[in-house]
Order: C-alpha cells, then structure tokens, then sequence
C-alpha cells in the first residue's frame, strides 16, 4: 500500500490552502480596518489626565473655539478649544477646508492624534455655528411675541394639518 496521493487528492489540498490563505488574509485586512477606523471620545480634561495613552490612540476631542485663536494657511488652521476651564491647542492638516461654520466661538469636533509636543493634531474637523443653535432673544427678528410662547414644531403640524385649504 502506497503513500502517494492521487492527483484529485492534490488538487483538493492546493485549494483548501489557497483558501486558508486568502480567509487569513481577509480577516487581518478587517481586523486593521477596524482598528485603524477606531476613535475614542474623550473631553479635554480627560484627554490631559490619559498620561501616555493619549499618544498612541486615535481621538475625538470637542469644545467650543476661542475667539481670536484661528489662524488659517490654506487648508492648514491652526486654533485652541475650550472647555470649561480647560484649553487645548489644535493643527488641523485635513485635505478639505474647514467648514464654512468653523468661526470663533461655534462649537468643533476635531478627529486625529495627541502629540508629544502638547498639540492635538486633527484630521478632521467638524463645526456647527454656534449662532445658529442658540436660543432666540426676545425682541430678535424671528422671535415670538414676548407675550406669546414660541410654539413647538409639533404644535406648528398640527395647527397646519387642521387648516383647511
């Protein structure tokens, strides 16, 4: 009895090898997508008080812009974010420019690393005008009457639902 295999048994071999080594391949190339994906978000005083993980780790850190803190070189911004009573200086190198509502005092969401030189150095950055999600003044434009309530978006539905045209 001999201990060859046949040619079949061969070629049955080869592919489930060829196949191993793809699937081995295909779930490291997911683990590291994943991996590389992954951002942790912390506020700024947790990120002072991370130590030496802050350096190795992909964060997202928010506050609102300082007033007079922004200067900008192309796409390259350069500004501080505060929360609190906490300051964090930020490089932002993202290939798009800063939204049009990154201005002083909106609120910000910069995605990148902590560097060793005390700089959070930003990816990406996300803004919203921080005008536009504050409430009304009474006596601004748009503002209800001070003697009416502003009405909710669910009493503005309903009033219109029940108009009849």
């Amino acid at each position: 009895m001999g201990l060859s295999m046949s040619s079949q048994g061969k070629t049955y071999l080869k592919f489930g090898a060829a196949t191993a080594v793809i699937l081995i391949l295909l779930s490291y190339l997911a683990y590291t997508g994943v991996q590389d994906s992954k951002s942790y978000y912390v506020t700024i005083k947790e990120l002072h008080k991370m130590g030496d993980g802050a350096y190795s780790k992909r964060l997202r850190v928010a506050g609102n812009v300082q007033p007079g803190s922004i200067h900008r070189t192309g796409t390259h911004v350069q500004f501080v974010l505060v929360e609190q009573d906490q300051n964090l200086a930020v490089d932002y190198t993202g290939a798009e420019a800063p939204p049009d509502t990154f201005k002083d005092e909106s609120q910000a969401l910069a995605d990148g690393n902590f560097g060793r030189d005390g700089v959070f150095h930003a990816k990406q950055l996300q803004a919203k005008c921080a005008s536009k999600y504050a409430p009304q003044q009474p006596g601004a434009p748009g503002a209800a009457p001070s003697g009416a309530p502003a009405k909710s978006v669910s009493q503005v539905q309903s009033s219109n639902a029940s108009r009849v045209d």
